[in-house]
């Protein structure tokens, strides 16, 4: 069955919302419980369709894992066998990549398929393979990535980019290598920042969490232990956009002051500027929506880049926010070369936007925008299409709405109590 969600826009929304955890943190924490010798606990744990794969392949290699609370979830990988992982469970999510590192530093081997995920352009995993092979790893690229290797031993590694999970397979299995291992031009995301934390609960030893230079030395024994996910600060930023474009009063509770600086910068630009007290955000009803214009009067320009610069992942966020603000803004999203190719949808719903290249759009705003039926093409396209359906003046379908639910946590229930008029249905 395919879910879809029905839209009724124009409604003014308020309330209080907590987001979720970071889902680009549980994932590669997941797959990190299989370097555990001794149970794990995680706290707020997404309930979303990835975490479930990312949980139901950790089970078929022989881990128990069970959630026994709301967002709490329990590992024992003490069992789990170097059996090649489901190929079709490996297919639904790109972070079955994830299982590279550990797996390898475990058993010494492991095979997996190509990783799926969304379909927003070329994601090479070059940067994984590179890392590995220096730490020791023998690899052979076909239909399948198989990995060898008698022994990781530890290195210094200049990662060929900042790759996040990337990144989060070096760090992985260095934990487990033998010796020093030094990564240089690492991501240091929140996310990777999280698995950092995470493993030195386990007894790992790392320097320079949140830096792009990591120092581990590896070897150690990782015991069990306890770990709360942070934040996810994509999610927040969805919500100050979804705040943005209806119009409305929101407070976002729960959120991590220091992991909000450029987003926070890049929605001022397009003059939203919410207020943090601790850890509330609160968007407040009448914000000026209107683009600040660079010095000398130039088309100012958005865009994202590596950590600490404006997340990537909210760049379609920011776009459908830039449809709603008087002015024109570039936005320029750099990573993926299929990702703003979902702004077709959007024009369609009477947004002015031209898409200069495939990774160029200029936006002319406010548009006011009418209902369509849509579908969500990835994860972050789909949730900015639903906040352009919220905004919108009718009645909205947004079709393959399971993207969404890949990324955020019972996305209707939750924009519903906010007062929004959302239905899931499936056919």
């Amino acid at each position: 069955m395919a879910p879809f969600f029905t839209v009724e826009g124009g409604h003014v929304l308020r309330g209080t919302v907590r987001p979720s955890g970071n889902k680009n943190a549980a994932l590669p924490i997941l797959a990190a419980t299989l370097l555990a010798d001794g149970p794990v606990v995680l706290h707020n744990v997404p309930r979303i369709r990835d975490v479930e794969t990312l949980i139901a392949l950790l089970q078929a290699q022989g881990a128990k894992v069970a959630w026994t609370g709301d967002r709490t979830v329990e590992v024992d990988a003490r069992g789990a066998t170097p059996a090649d992982p489901d190929p079709e469970l490996c297919n639904r999510i790109r972070a079955s990549i994830l299982l590279a590192g550990p797996m390898l530093a475990r058993f010494g081997r492991v095979r997996l398929p190509p990783p799926g995920g969304d379909v927003i352009g070329r994601r090479r995993v070059d940067t994984h393979l590179l890392a590995l092979e220096q730490l020791g790893a023998r690899i052979e690229v076909g239909a399948t990535y198989a990995f060898e290797a008698k022994r990781l031993i530890g290195a210094d590694i200049f990662l060929d980019e900042a790759s996040v999970t990337g990144t989060e397979n070096a760090l992985m299995a260095a934990a487990a290598a033998k010796g020093r291992t030094i990564l240089r031009n690492a991501a240091s995301e929140p996310h990777v920042q999280d698995l950092a934390h995470f493993l030195v609960e386990l007894g790992a030893h790392i320097e320079g969490i949140g830096t792009n230079t990591l120092t581990i030395e590896g070897g150690r024994p990782l015991g069990g232990g306890t770990f709360t996910i942070g934040p996810d600060h994509i999610e927040i930023a969805s919500f100050i956009g979804l705040a943005a474009v209806t119009n409305s009063d929101l407070v976002i509770e729960g959120v991590r002051p220091a992991d909000l600086r450029a987003t926070l910068l890049g929605f001022e630009r397009l003059g939203v500027a919410p207020r943090i007290d601790g850890e509330r955000l609160h968007c407040a009803a009448g914000q000026p929506r209107r683009v600040a214009a660079d010095i000398g009067g130039h088309v100012p320009k958005l865009e994202d880049g590596p950590w600490p610069a404006f997340p990537a992942d909210a760049m379609s966020i920011a776009l459908v926010t830039a449809t709603q603000c008087e002015g024109m803004i570039l936005l320029f999203e750099k990573m993926f070369e299929s990702r703003l190719f979902f702004v077709d949808k959007l024009i369609g719903m009477g947004a002015r936007i031209v898409l200069c290249d495939p990774h160029r759009a200029v936006v002319s705003g406010p548009a006011r925008l009418h209902a369509g039926t849509v579908e969500s093409p990835d994860i972050r396209a789909g949730m900015a299409m639903l906040l352009a359906a919220l905004a919108a003046e009718g009645t909205s379908t947004i079709h393959n709405a399971g993207q969404i639910e890949r990324g955020y946590e019972r996305i209707h229930e939750r924009l519903a109590a906010l007062g929004a008029v959302i239905q899931r249905g499936e056919r």
